[in-house]
């Protein structure tokens, strides 16, 4: 059974939401090339001249459409920047203000719990386990203030999961109190005894990697660190760790600490494989007992799974 919380009013929204956006983006490149084209036109309304060889028309009017595809590149890409960067400086400092008015709220649990089964439950589960190998990570246990960090980064556009942006959305959501709440609750629950651990290989290459390179921000043990918003990292699924290793390193996770970003360039296939299995090995200090479910959704049918990320 899939679980699916949404309204009619609310999907019927958001297909219009979409459908607004698409129409204007549409219309606005229809008219970036009607008018690149009238320019065009205007400069090569003679290439059908009688008085000129075929052979000649022919090379104008290639050299005019290859002109004119360069123009309507340059001008889309030029346009689509501006867009990017208008609507970057309108929300940024929006999310900013409302991340560091959640930290100073006083979360109301009851309410997280809510939020919790409305929009979160589906894909991370009832527990906040997530789904081992498929791409969904645990989120039981996590930092509170690293969850409302997030959440403000998917707003914000800095992480790259639409999923997640339009979930984390102040249409959705709400504002800094229910990102406070929703955070609370996630953080009390306890953590999986049974995490994807991925290799046992070289465990200890990989501790010798970890204490050299990420113990410092991370913590002795991948615990975090509340004040810098520096996730819990350990017990966490083997499958999702290397997934946002990658993104890290190759840009696509744009909230990334420029610091862990350069230090890990270098790093080779085997060391990563290393470092990431013994982190998904250390045991964190709040695991759930064997065959705990969360008493607050008993009935929830925990035998189906989402799709798998990609």
């Amino acid at each position: 059974m899939i679980y699916c919380y949404w309204d009619r009013d609310r999907i019927r929204q958001r297909m219009i939401w979409i459908k607004d956006t698409l129409t204007s983006s549409r219309y606005r490149i229809f008219l970036i090339k009607k008018k690149i084209r009238s320019r065009m036109q205007d400069k090569t309304g003679s290439l059908a001249s009688p008085s000129q060889g075929h052979g000649e028309t022919m090379r104008k009017t290639r050299h005019a459409h290859r002109t004119w595809k360069r123009i309507a590149l340059a001008s889309l890409l030029a346009a689509s920047a501006s867009i990017q960067a208008e609507a970057f400086k309108h929300t940024a400092p929006e999310h900013l203000k409302e991340f560091e008015e959640a930290l100073k709220l006083e979360p109301n649990i009851d309410n997280g719990r809510r939020l919790f089964k409305t929009y979160c439950i589906t894909c991370h589960g009832p527990e906040g386990w997530g789904v081992a190998g498929s791409g969904y990570p645990q989120i039981a246990g996590q930092l509170k203030e690293v969850i409302i960090k997030q959440l403000a980064d998917f707003r914000a556009g800095n992480r790259d999961n639409p999923i997640m942006r339009s979930f984390s959305s102040r249409r959705s959501l709400g504002g800094p109190q229910e990102i406070a709440d929703v955070a609370a609750y996630v953080s009390s629950l306890p953590m999986t005894p049974r995490n994807d651990k991925g290799f046992n290989l070289r465990l200890e290459e990989g501790k010798r990697i970890y204490d050299e390179l990420c113990a410092d921000c991370h913590g002795e043990k991948g615990e975090g660190d509340h004040k810098k918003h520096v996730p819990r990292i350990q017990g966490q699924h083997y499958s999702y760790l290397m997934r946002q290793f990658n993104w890290i390193r190759n840009g696509r996770r744009r909230n990334a600490d420029k610091k862990m970003v350069e230090q890990i360039q270098d790093m080779t296939p085997r060391e990563q494989t290393a470092v990431m299995s013994y982190v998904a090995h250390i045991r964190p200090d709040n695991v759930a007992p064997e065959g705990w479910r969360n008493p607050d959704f008993d009935n929830f049918d925990r035998s189906w799974r989402p799709a798998k990320i990609r």
